[in-house]
C-alpha cells in the first residue's frame, strides 16, 4: 500500500474529476428550514483507536458502525475482496501498518489540518439540502473520513461516500511532492479543504445520481454530459466560484473566457464534435497543465470540452428559464439541446 504498507496498495476508485464557479448562472434559494444535517465520521479517528484498544470487540463496532465501508476498506487494504472481516487473521496486517512510521507520520499531519471538520461538514449540509431541495426523492449517502494511502479523494460506495483526507491536505503538504508522478503540481495545488465538499457532490452526482451513457460515445456527448454536470454544481453550490468547481486558476478560467469564441471554433473547424475515436478527444476532457496545440506558451486551459459543454448547458438554461434541474438532468439527446442552445459565442 502507497502509505500504509508498500507492498499493498488500499484500493478506492480514484475520483479526482477537479471541476468548479459562481456567478450568475445559479439559483438563489432558500434552504436554511430542510431539515438535513450532515455529519462526516471520522471513521480515521476510530480506525486508529485499534492501536490502543482490543482488537476483536473494536473491530466487530467498527463492523456495525461502518458496514459495507468497513468492509470494503479491509479487503481493499489486504487485496482480497472475499475477505471474512469476521475472521481475525488480518488483525496482523494492522498491526504491522500501525508500526510503520508511514502511517503515524500521516496520521500526525491529518490531526493537525483536520483537528476538527466543522467548515467542510457545513459546506455539506449546505450542499446536501440543496440536492433536497431539487431532489426531494434522492437518499443522501453517509460521510465517512478516512485514510486513502493516497489513492483517492473521494469513494462512493453503498450508502456511503468516503473522503480521503490524506489528498486534502494542502497544497503544501510535505507528502505532495513525493507522489509528483500520480499527482503533479497542477492537481496537488487543489488538494485542500476547500475542495472537499464539491468533489463528494461531484463524486456523488457522477458515480450515483447521473452516470454517463456507455452509449456517450462522440465528444459532443460528452460535452453535454460534463456541462449537465458542472451546471448542477453551479446549482447545488450557488455561492461556489468557477474556478473551485471545475479546478482551474484565476488565469485559466479568464483564458477560457477571452477565447471562448476561439476554442469553438477550433472544435468546428477540426470536426471534433462527432469524433468518437476516444484516444483523439481525451485530450480536451482529462486533466492536464494545459490543452496541446491552442494557446501560446502553454497558457490555454485543461479540459476545453468540459468548459464548452458547462457553457453550452447555460446558455440553453436561459433559452429555457422553464425547465427544471431534475428534466435538464435527464435529457439524453444532446444535439437537441445544442440545437436549441444556439450556442455562438462571439
Amino acid at each position: 500500500m502507497t502509505i500504509l504498507n508498500k507492498t499493498k496498495q488500499i484500493y478506492l476508485f480514484f475520483s479526482i474529476s477537479l471541476l468548479l464557479t459562481a456567478c450568475g448562472h445559479n439559483k438563489k434559494i432558500d434552504v436554511s428550514n430542510i431539515p438535513v444535517d450532515v455529519k462526516i465520521e471520522r471513521f480515521d479517528k476510530e480506525f486508529d483507536s485499534l492501536k490502543t484498544k482490543p482488537m476483536g470487540p473494536q473491530t466487530a463496532y467498527l463492523q456495525k458502525k461502518y458496514g459495507p465501508f468497513y468492509h470494503d476498506f479491509i479487503a481493499l487494504l489486504i487485496q482480497d475482496q472475499d475477505i471474512n472481516v469476521k475472521d481475525t487473521a488480518y488483525f496482523k496486517l494492522l498491526r504491522q501498518v500501525f508500526a510503520t512510521s508511514a502511517y503515524n507520520d500521516l496520521k500526525h499531519d491529518v490531526d493537525s489540518v483536520y483537528s476538527n471538520i466543522d467548515k467542510p461538514q457545513a459546506d455539506l449540509t449546505d450542499a446536501f439540502r440543496h440536492i433536497r431541495y431539487y431532489f426531494p426523492q434522492q437518499k443522501l449517502p453517509k460521510i465517512y473520513a478516512f485514510y486513502s494511502g493516497f489513492e483517492a479523494q473521494t469513494t462512493v460506495g453503498d450508502g456511503y461516500i468516503g473522503i480521503g483526507l490524506d489528498l486534502f491536505l494542502g497544497a503544501n503538504s510535505r507528502f505532495y511532492p513525493a507522489l509528483t508522478k500520480a499527482y503533479p503540481h497542477y492537481l496537488s495545488r487543489n488538494f485542500n479543504s476547500i475542495n472537499i465538499a464539491p468533489r463528494v457532490v461531484e463524486g456523488m452526482a457522477r458515480e450515483d445520481m447521473f452516470p454517463e451513457s456507455d452509449s456517450a460515445k462522440s465528444l459532443l456527448s460528452k460535452m453535454i454530459y460534463n456541462g449537465k454536470i458542472m451546471y448542477y454544481m453551479d446549482q447545488i453550490f450557488p455561492d461556489m466560484n468557477d474556478t473551485t468547481k471545475i479546478g482551474y486558476t484565476g488565469a485559466q478560467l479568464k483564458w477560457c473566457q477571452q477565447f471562448e469564441s476561439n476554442i469553438w471554433a477550433y472544435f468546428l473547424n477540426e470536426n471534433l464534435l462527432y469524433e468518437t475515436d476516444y484516444l483523439k478527444i481525451q485530450k480536451y476532457l482529462t486533466e492536464a497543465p494545459f490543452t496541446p496545440g491552442l494557446g501560446e506558451k502553454s497558457e490555454s486551459a485543461p479540459k476545453l470540452a468540459i468548459w464548452t459543454g458547462w457553457q453550452i448547458i447555460r446558455k440553453y438554461m436561459e433559452k429555457h428559464p422553464d425547465t427544471t434541474l431534475p428534466q435538464l438532468m435527464a435529457m439524453t439527446d444532446a444535439q437537441k439541446i445544442l440545437n436549441e442552445a444556439n450556442y455562438k459565442p462571439k
